[in-house]
């Protein structure tokens, strides 16, 4: 399967484009993470196989943890990768692009039972060759989408804060510019955030750090962030 993009419009009028990630390079992150697992386990194994039935319990809810909860673990507070992922350059994120959170997580990692049938993922390989945007039955259900990491959609570094509404309306262009300016802020010295936010004071009704923060928070709110 191609990989394809998928452009998003927020309420706001900003345009997000999610380049989502085909069968092969997943695969790849699958099998990264699957031999990555299977050698913690082995490594676990060593001082568990001395401790006898207790051992044997403790090896059990490894194995558990490995198989389920490894998934969800990496996806939220990895930032939407596990370790094969990072490796491949992929992340998981919601289908509007926002980081992905603790139930769509869970349920899209939930439903690998289902994925995983008859065997050697036949059912989820079917549906990221069926679905145009490569998703299989998990991401379906979960709303999510697993996208190329090195090729964010605009806003994600956006830092995160809480979004605070405009005080008056922007065209279109002038919305562009807010996102790209946060997005960028990373990029530039405190001086030069500063230096600019100082422009749109008339927007912000504030100075310096202050302004800089209140125009990331503007930028938050256009990208339709809580």
């Amino acid at each position: 399967m191609l990989d394809t993009v998928r452009e998003i419009e927020t309420p706001e009028g900003i345009s997000l484009h999610l380049r989502a990630a085909g069968a092969l390079p997943r695969a790849q992150a699958w099998m990264v993470d699957l031999l990555l697992r299977m050698g913690m386990f082995m490594v676990a194994m060593i001082p568990l196989s001395l401790l006898g039935v207790g051992g044997n319990g403790l090896a059990m809810l490894l194995m558990f943890a490995l198989m389920w909860a490894y998934w969800v673990v990496c996806e939220v507070w990895l930032g939407g990768q596990t370790l094969g992922k990072r490796a491949l350059g992929l992340r998981v994120v919601n289908a509007d692009g926002t980081p992905v959170t603790w139930l769509p997580s869970v349920v899209r990692n939930l439903l690998r039972a289902v994925d995983a049938l008859p065997g050697v993922y036949g059912v989820g390989l079917a549906s990221t060759l069926i679905d145009p945007y490569g998703r299989r039955l998990g991401d379906i259900v979960a709303g999510t989408m697993v996208i190329h990491a090195s090729e964010l959609p605009t806003g994600q570094q956006v830092p995160a804060a809480a979004a605070v509404p405009l005080p008056l309306v922007l065209a279109a262009d002038e919305q562009a510019a807010l996102v790209e300016f946060a997005e960028r802020s990373g990029q530039l010295t405190l001086q030069r955030q500063e230096e600019l936010a100082n422009l749109l004071t008339p927007l912000t009704a504030r100075s310096d750090t202050a302004a800089v923060r209140q125009l990331i928070a503007h930028a938050n709110w256009l990208l339709g962030r809580p």
